[in-house]
């Protein structure tokens, strides 16, 4: 489909829209506050018991009556509004494109197949739970305008930062290694980013959300490699104690007899199992190239997070999906909510399509979840063939017992990816990666999940994290934190919820635990597995449809920390090197 900034084809129905939606916003707003200020969060109803004097109940009643009678005042131009909004969704695109023009065309494009032939691409997926602020609080997240703001400020925070490479030369591996000043480049460690505990701290989020709305700094992006002498000696550590403490139950494993391969990435413990290096860490992932983000549903928020990452990602794909009845001129399924996917690309999208499930059942057909696939330009190889990659993110169907809905999803997922890939890709492209990532709604330890964890899609596209149908590496850790205790200071910071996911024993308490079969006990987990939890947040990648000289392996898998306290679910990132063999052809 042609990309559009904007969502209708001219500026006549784009203009009757925007009067329409005016004319509905009011009434719609004083209807969320009324059920807002009667949903407190945890971290409001502690804030109210250290007070005093507690007049809650006070605002509460008060408070719910006054927007009542102001959403009955607007509902008659609300319902004007609607019969104005309603019919013009028919031709409504199922999304809006933004674009920052670069201030080079060579800032939009990666030279690494031009030059050498190899290149490694950054992935990141985060469900943020950015819903209208009365739905949010029954996620226990409130303040959903400023947590679309503070989202957006951590995330160029994380991305923006220089990616640091650290090769160790040696034929021989010399451990884990973690950086230190001895070796880095000398400046000033918030611009070089060394090591996450190097780049200037995170203010708490009970301050970030009340803040003013802006934009936060963006470093330059850089790429650096530190080139590292190693033997076989001890080397006096020259770190700061803090240091050494944030790295110390990282390389612990490391010290027990597993060694990290020579070209080990370190940002912050990164440790390497089964050969695929990892780690949690409590920043994104520099240079993250596409970021995609679910349940961002709320129109304001997404505008928000475009004003906030646009100076980095230079390709925005927001408000995709459909509205009203789906399809049009039928009332079976009324869509309040778009599919609340939010795409966000350093590369040019060349195409893009969504799919709307349309097996929704229950609160999940009220929004239009589904399938948006794209086509990005990469550059060129050495031979001036134009290189492209493929990406596409999806969010299924969430109750927990409706395996067959998700199921039936998955395969409309495999079918829509393919068309799309048969009708966008040409003959004179090298095509370099193809990645599937998402909210799933399903993991892949529980024993309810069975249908979902054994199903073709797994049999195509790679999971990292998984050994095989309903098991998991020992070291992936689940994505889906408890509600409850989301505000909890074991894990209301990005360094506290780093330090606790590292440790099972504190994992267990905040990560949600497995959903067993109807009638049937839970035994999780297996004797001598660890502990691991619900991860329901994936990154796939496919090696069968790309070009068939190109080779790919995982650089890293990251568990990211740095959203604490502003969502529930624990965001996951990874990073693929693709070689190019230029000698062969297609």
């Amino acid at each position: 489909m042609a990309l559009q900034a904007s969502a209708f084809p001219n500026c006549f129905v784009a203009g009757i829209h925007a009067v329409g939606w005016a004319l509905i916003l009011p009434s719609f707003w004083f209807l969320d506050r009324v059920f807002a200020v009667c949903k407190s969060t945890t971290l409001e109803q502690a804030q109210q018991r250290k007070q005093k004097c507690n007049v809650n109940p006070l605002k509460v009643f008060f408070g719910a009556i006054f927007f009542f009678i102001l959403f009955l005042a607007t509902a008659p131009l609300a319902f004007l509004g609607f019969l104005l909004w309603a019919p013009l969704q028919a031709c409504f695109r199922p999304f809006r494109y933004h674009r920052e023009t670069p201030s080079s065309p060579e800032r939009e494009t990666h030279k690494g197949f031009e030059l050498e032939g190899k290149a490694s691409f950054g992935f990141a997926t985060a469900n943020l739970c950015l819903l209208p602020d009365s739905l949010a609080r029954f996620n226990n997240l409130g303040n959903t305008q400023h947590r679309a703001t503070a989202i957006g400020q951590r995330i160029v925070q994380g991305v923006g930062r220089p990616h640091i490479r650290i090769f160790v030369d040696s034929p021989s591996s010399c451990g884990t290694l973690s950086p230190s000043s001895s070796i880095l480049p000398t400046g000033n460690s918030s611009t070089y980013g060394a090591t996450d505990r190097q780049v200037q701290p995170l203010v708490s989020h009970h301050s970030e959300t009340d803040s003013a709305e802006g934009h936060a700094p963006i470093p330059k992006s850089i790429s650096r490699v530190v080139l590292v002498p190693c033997d076989d000696t001890k080397e006096t550590s020259t770190e700061s104690p803090s240091t050494i403490n944030s790295n110390q139950s990282s390389n612990q494993q490391d010290r027990m007899g597993h060694r990290s391969a020579p070209r080990a990435l370190l940002s912050q413990g990164l440790r390497q199992q089964h050969d695929v290096p990892w780690e949690v860490s409590s920043l994104f992932p520099a240079n993250v190239d596409i970021l995609c983000l679910e349940e961002v549903f709320d129109k304001r928020a997404a505008q928000k997070l475009v004003n906030t990452l646009r100076p980095v990602y230079g390709h925005i794909l927001y408000d995709v999906g459909v509205y009203a009845c789906q399809p049009p001129c039928r009332c079976s399924s009324f869509k309040f909510f778009n599919s609340g996917l939010f795409l966000a690309s350093r590369f040019p999208v060349l195409e893009a399509q969504y799919h709307c499930f349309p097996n929704g059942r229950g609160e999940d057909a009220l929004a239009a979840k589904g399938l948006l696939s794209v086509k990005v330009l990469i550059g060129q190889n050495r031979k001036q063939k134009k290189v492209v990659g493929y990406f596409n993110c999806t969010h299924l169907h969430a109750p927990e017992y409706d395996g067959e809905i998700r199921c039936e999803q998955l395969k409309m997922v495999t079918k829509w990816i393919s068309d799309f890939q048969a009708a966008s890709r040409q003959s004179d492209e090298d095509v370099v990666f193809d990645v599937l990532c998402g909210d799933f709604n399903f993991d892949n330890c529980s024993p309810n999940d069975s249908l979902e964890q054994n199903h073709s899609l797994f049999d195509e596209y790679k999971d990292p994290c998984r050994a095989g149908p309903g098991k998991e590496k020992p070291w992936a850790i689940g994505t889906l934190l408890e509600q409850p205790t989301l505000y909890d200071d074991y894990v209301n910071t990005p360094e506290n919820l780093q330090r606790t996911l590292e440790r099972e024993e504190l994992r267990k308490q905040y990560i949600s635990p497995p959903v067993p079969n109807v009638g049937q006990p839970l035994v999780y987990p297996e004797p001598g597995q660890p502990w691991i939890g619900r991860r329901i947040d994936y990154i796939l990648f496919r090696e069968t449809s790309i070009s068939k000289h190109c080779q790919t392996e995982i650089e890293e898998v990251s568990f990211i920390t740095q959203l604490a306290g502003l969502t529930d679910h624990v965001p996951v990132g990874v990073r693929l090197n693709v070689l190019m063999d230029s000698d062969c052809t297609d």
